[in-house]
């Protein structure tokens, strides 16, 4: 992990019927397209395996992953984030290539809150082993209240991470301008809970108060709709999987609205703006989407 963090979820209707056999599609059950990585003491099944419960205490926090990798698709998850004080805690749902040198990654890291203030998303993007490309947007409605739906979208033109359907981070494909951008490795779909209370909230100066413990989170509906590996070669390519379609390789002026809407009234924090730790901003910044 690093010192700002980590992160992961996909949904949608599976149009093209004719890529069943290329794509996984949206499990039953749990336990069908994950397994427990760490804790499973701390995670209990609900609904006949339909939805999750990720438990916190001082002993432990807990983790789970998908049984596969995928090569470009869609992951998205329902999640219901911990209610009331949750500062310190840090619910992780991200995509990894599970890869000790050049690493892929893509981040949703929902950052928890002292009562009554507003919950914090950060997302990263990490692409042949670069990252530090943080930025914050307050969600705009109490995640804890209910279930929510949180996205990722990855294909060849760009990664659209999405609150219930709203764009709140695009990082376009721009490796024709040396920018890099997760095109070789297959990653996996994974979650946490855990304790980050040296930065998660408020920059580390609010702490957990383990006499709120035990901390929980709800996941629901999983969906992985990607190119599975192992699988056959040619998936990743093929331009005709739905996720690499017309209307998936920009966002629609609907979309590019409401993400406006996000950058302009909800970021609180954008690596690209950020002097002191870049002082000339990235190249990808300029990239717009």
């Amino acid at each position: 992990w690093k010192t700002m963090g980590h992160t992961a979820v996909l949904s949608v209707i599976f149009p093209f019927l004719a890529l069943v056999a290329f794509v996984g599609a949206r499990p039953a059950t749990f336990l069908q397209d994950f397994r427990i990585t760490w804790a499973d003491t701390h995670i209990k099944q609900l609904q006949g395996g339909t939805a999750i419960q990720l438990k916190l205490d001082p002993s432990s926090g807990c983790g789970f992953a998908s049984n596969k990798q995928y090569h470009y698709g869609r992951v998205s998850m329902k999640i219901k984030l911990i209610p009331g004080d949750s500062a310190g805690t840090v619910t992780a749902f991200y995509l990894n290539s599970d890869t000790d040198t050049v690493r892929d990654e893509l981040d949703f890291e929902f950052l928890g809150n002292r009562s009554g203030q507003p919950y914090t998303v950060q997302t990263n993007v990490y692409a042949h082993g670069k990252g530090d490309r943080e930025q914050r947007v307050n969600l705009w409605f109490d995640p804890a209240a209910d279930y929510h739906t949180y996205t990722i979208l990855w294909n060849h033109y760009h990664v659209v991470f999405s609150v219930d359907n709203v764009p709140v981070r695009v990082f376009k494909n721009n490796e024709r301008r040396g920018i890099p951008y997760p095109t070789l490795q297959p990653m996996g779909v994974y979650s946490t809970l855990w304790e980050g209370d040296d930065w998660a909230t408020r920059g580390g100066l609010e702490k957990i108060d383990w006499g709120k413990a035990p901390f929980y989170a709800y996941y629901k509906d999983f969906d992985i709709e990607g190119c599975a590996v192992p699988g056959p070669a040619n998936c990743a390519s093929n331009p005709n999987n739905w996720w690499e379609g017309p209307a998936y390789r920009q966002l629609s002026p609907e979309q590019a609205r409401l993400y406006r809407w996000v950058r302009t009234n909800h970021m609180i924090y954008d690596y690209c703006t950020d002097k002191s730790r870049y002082p000339v901003p990235p190249p990808e910044c300029s990239a717009g989407i």
